[in-house]
């Protein structure tokens, strides 16, 4: 390939991407536009959140639970050697409460919701079902986008929370096999060092997550394209592009909680 057949390549590979990132830029625009204009779809709104949950709850609940009790398994040698095993019910809550149930959700969901919201709204889309909502009269993006999206910005913080309960419940049947620590004792010790900023945070975080994995699933699947090929890169797409929004949301919150905790 010549100099000038490359350079070509690189510029139009460049154009694309400055391309999509406009694109997703007007699509969320639009989708605040939409949600204070018009009858909101309250209906479907409840819908979609049962989706969600019913989709997730049980993935969750399972990788929450294995989390707080490998988690437990794997902190407490580096305790015991200073001596230090009473303080595990903290380091665990703690761990669990400020990173890792708002983080195992949000990937959890983003595989699982986000690639569902990529794929439905992509085979609607190539199957002319939007377009012909167009034609009668109803508003594709009012209905489809907007209630998917506050249903995911709604269940995942639920979820997240569900999460929590079971990680600790896990970290707890843990400590009591190995230590005997009761349930009063386990869960005194483990909400001593929490604090409502810490609470805040993972509700913070799991609110920006669950709109993320909404938002970034709704617009590819709402601008799939290429017949089933589009509807299959649509929902992979999503699923990528939702986790590295993630991991950059999460540094972003950590650092302003940081300066708020010193």
């Amino acid at each position: 390939m010549s100099a000038k057949k490359r350079e070509h390549v690189y510029t139009r590979r460049l154009d694309s991407a400055f391309l999509a990132v406009y694109n997703g830029y007007v699509f969320f625009l639009r989708f605040f536009r939409e949600v204070f204009k018009g009858r909101m779809e309250f209906q479907e709104i409840v819908k979609q959140c049962y989706a969600i949950g019913n989709k997730s709850l049980l993935l969750i609940g399972m990788t929450g639970f294995i989390t707080g009790m490998v988690f437990t398994k794997q902190s407490r040698p580096s305790l015991a050697e200073f001596g230090a095993v009473s303080w595990l019910p903290s380091l665990v809550a703690i761990a669990i409460v400020r990173a890792l149930a708002a983080l195992v959700t949000a990937l959890i969901s983003a595989g699982k919701i986000g690639s569902s919201i990529g794929a439905e709204l992509g085979s609607m889309r190539v199957t002319e079902q939007i377009d012909a909502m167009e034609v009668s009269a109803v508003n594709p993006f009012k209905f489809l986008v907007v209630t998917r999206v506050l249903a995911s910005t709604i269940a995942i913080p639920i979820l997240m929370f569900y999460c929590t309960a079971v990680s600790l419940l896990g970290a707890f049947l843990n400590v009591t096999l190995n230590e005997g620590t009761s349930f009063i004792a386990f869960f005194e010790s483990a909400f001593e060092q929490i604090t409502f900023l810490d609470i805040f945070t993972s509700l913070a975080k799991s609110i920006a997550y669950g709109f993320t994995i909404g938002i970034v699933g709704c617009y590819q699947g709402y601008n799939a394209s290429k017949g089933t090929e589009g509807v299959g890169k649509a929902a992979n797409s999503a699923v990528v592009i939702s986790m590295f929004l993630i991991f950059i949301e999460e540094v972003i919150i950590v650092q302003v909680s940081n300066y708020f905790r010193i």
